[in-house]
């Protein structure tokens, strides 16, 4: 059974697996420092989701996915660093944790929800009802 929760005081197992979904999309390196800064950006989202499901062996739960939202909590939100563990995938997953991140923002009085869908993840997202914004371009800068 897949169970689905907001994170605030996660325990060390459940950053640590954290720490390696991050790892496995390429958004993290594997460097010791990962965990104190996983701690942190947990503690900085306006809400962290995770997706957890039995680990039979183990009778215990391990985390197969995430999602997060950043925002002023005023007017505006970002959901990022949506993924779900590649042997879970296409079981609706993902969606769910967007759906729960939405209503969860709208449920703060956030109204205006955005992200920035990665290469080839158009389509994922425009199912969930995000639509392109017309004349907007996504910027980076990096130090």
């Amino acid at each position: 059974m897949i169970t689905f929760s907001f994170l605030t005081i996660p325990h060390p197992e459940q950053i640590r697996q954290i720490v390696s979904l991050y790892c496995a999309e390429g958004w993290l390196s594997e460097q010791a420092d990962n965990f104190d800064l996983v701690s942190r950006i947990i503690a900085g989202s306006h809400c962290f989701m995770i997706a957890a499901a039995e680990n039979g062996a183990e009778s215990r739960k391990i985390v197969i996915g995430m999602g997060r939202s950043i925002s002023d909590r005023v007017s505006d939100a970002y959901i990022q660093d949506v993924t779900v563990k590649s042997e879970y995938r296409r079981m609706g997953i993902g969606g769910k944790i967007i759906q729960l991140l939405a209503e969860r923002l709208h449920a703060d009085g956030l109204n205006w929800i955005g992200l920035i869908a990665e290469k080839g993840t158009h389509h994922f997202y425009r199912e969930l009802g995000f639509k392109e914004m017309p004349g907007a371009v996504p910027m980076l800068i990096k130090s």
